[in-house]
């Protein structure tokens, strides 16, 4: 049962409460902490453990081993109705800053349960052996609850669908153990652990909490002598803040800025929250365009989208871990201009196109255009990315291959994405973005012309994977070669082919020749 401070009263039960206070602060086990001094650039955990909580643990400090992961409640992730109920989210507490959470509810291990009063997610931890040295454990505790309080979670039977090797017969997921990292235990009793969790409790006041209203953003001002951080009430107060001060930092989920703040020593003049902006975080279907918001987490867009775009589905999945999807966003995916951000090949095979905004206006510019260099792109200091827009109908045959040294929660050597037209076994319209293999992500403009107006067929495919390996200008470095990221790319069409044969199945039965 969950507890208010659990690991210091194991008798009283966590009582959610409206607080009225015109401090900074953020409720943590259903007890309000105040913020007031707080530097922009601390972060979650170390506020945290300020405060006594040592549960959740530094173990990499860039939101890969998930040691520090706790519960923040936001708005439910169908995301069309914020005002229709409250989701238990679990995110890299190393990652957020502190000041990010002001106004916010938040739960960490200490408040799911006590030693004499152990929450369900505990208790199966521990008989099943799912913890040995203990460093990880809290974390795992925290991303299982999560999944634990998912509304759209179904026993077996109660499902169409069945289970499968990523999901147990109480339909847990284990993706959202995606970004927990254990060194000693062993996986199998913390995934024994995972599917022999029931549902809550009908007095579980975790999920009673479901039911009601997430918090509402605060509109944060703080200056101290390190810095400054404003979550602004609406996208024009950001504007004008960034006008003002270009050399301000934007935050959104902070999954590559946190980075940069605990690993390299970055700080920022000035701090801009944009994460829970309205107006950049719609979803919007026209005839011709989906555009897509901003501030959206791909959490929250892979739920909201359903699978209606088969590009983008295949890519969430692969794309870091559930704990890093809980807070990046394709603005700030785009906003880095990284080489390797997995969404940039999705939406420059989507043909999507860049919305920026400034106090000047908006603007938009195709993504093919948007980079300029290493970490280097058209936007101007003084704008932000609004949103994505991708023009419809989308291309019927398409594919994501990502390849790295694990499957999930790992960065890209190489990322390919592949968007096709084929009608009569003739290309009509091929669209390659790459990632991993230039500074740039990069179009594969030779290949596509090597496709566009030929035969679907197994020789036009191995001549255009002969040419789609000399694309892009890869390096060696400590995830592979040049040479290897090089044999990739073709491969990748080859793969495509061998999953879309054409109608002639004797051709098709010739592409590996």
């Amino acid at each position: 049962m969950p507890t208010l401070e659990g690991a210091h009263d194991e008798t009283t039960t966590m009582v959610w409460r409206s607080w009225t206070m015109d401090a900074l602060h953020v409720m943590v086990n259903g007890r309000p902490r105040p913020l007031g001094g707080v530097a922009p650039h601390e972060n979650a955990l170390d506020f945290l453990r300020s405060c006594g909580l040592t549960g959740a643990k530094e173990g990499c400090a860039e939101g890969e081993c998930g040691a520090c992961s706790v519960l923040v409640a936001r708005p439910a992730a169908d995301g069309q109705d914020e005002t229709a109920g409250t989701e238990w989210t679990a995110v890299n507490a190393c990652l957020v800053p502190a000041l990010a959470l002001d106004g916010q509810e938040v739960v960490t291990a200490e408040g799911l349960g006590a030693p004499g009063s152990l929450h369900p997610v505990q208790q199966e931890m521990a008989v099943r052996g799912g913890s040995q040295c203990g460093y990880c454990t809290p974390g795992f505790v925290c991303s299982m609850a999560a999944e634990f309080y998912r509304k759209g979670r179904r026993p077996e039977g109660l499902d169409h669908e069945s289970p499968d090797h990523e999901h147990g017969p109480n339909g847990f997921d284990l993706h959202a153990l995606s970004g927990n990292l254990c060194r000693c235990t062993g996986y199998r009793p913390i995934r024994d652990a995972a599917y022999a969790l029931g549902e809550p409790d009908d007095d579980d006041p975790l999920a009673a909490r479901r039911a009601e209203r997430a918090p509402a953003p605060g509109h944060t001002r703080l200056a101290v002598a390190e810095g400054e951080f404003v979550r602004p009430a609406d996208l024009a107060e950001a504007l004008d803040l960034l006008a003002q001060r270009p050399d301000a930092q934007l935050v959104a989920g902070s999954t590559d800025w946190g980075v940069e703040v605990n690993l390299r020593g970055a700080r920022a003049p000035l701090a801009i929250a944009i994460d829970r902006l309205a107006e950049l975080r719609e979803l919007i279907w026209e005839q011709d365009t989906l555009e897509i918001g901003a501030a959206l987490t791909l959490s929250e867009l892979e739920r909201r989208l359903e699978g209606r775009v088969p590009l983008l589905d295949q890519m969430f999945p692969q794309f870091a871990s559930r704990l890093i999807r809980n807070g990046a966003t394709i603005g700030g995916n785009l906003g880095t201009a990284s080489p390797i951000g997995d969404t940039s090949p999705v939406l420059l095979a989507l043909e999507a196109w860049v919305v920026l905004a400034s106090s000047r206006g908006r603007r938009e510019v195709p993504l093919a255009d948007y980079f300029t260099g290493y970490r280097q792109s058209l936007r101007a200091p003084d704008e932000l990315v609004a949103a994505v827009r991708i023009p419809l109908p989308l291309a019927p045959v398409t594919a994501f291959h990502k390849i790295a040294k694990r499957r999930f929660d790992d960065i890209s050597s190489v990322a390919v994405a592949l968007a096709l037209t084929i009608e009569d076994d003739v290309v009509s319209r091929a669209r390659i973005g790459l990632g991993g293999v230039a500074a740039t992500p990069v179009r594969a403009l030779a290949t596509e012309a090597a496709l566009e107006g030929r035969p679907w067929s197994a020789q036009v495919v191995r001549d255009a994977a002969a040419t789609m390996r000399g694309e892009g200008t890869p390096l060696d470095d400590h995830r592979a070669s040049s040479a290897y990221r090089s044999a990739m790319l073709g491969t990748s069409l080859l793969r495509l082919f061998e999953d879309t044969p054409p109608s002639g199945l004797a051709d098709h039965e010739e592409v590996g020749a």
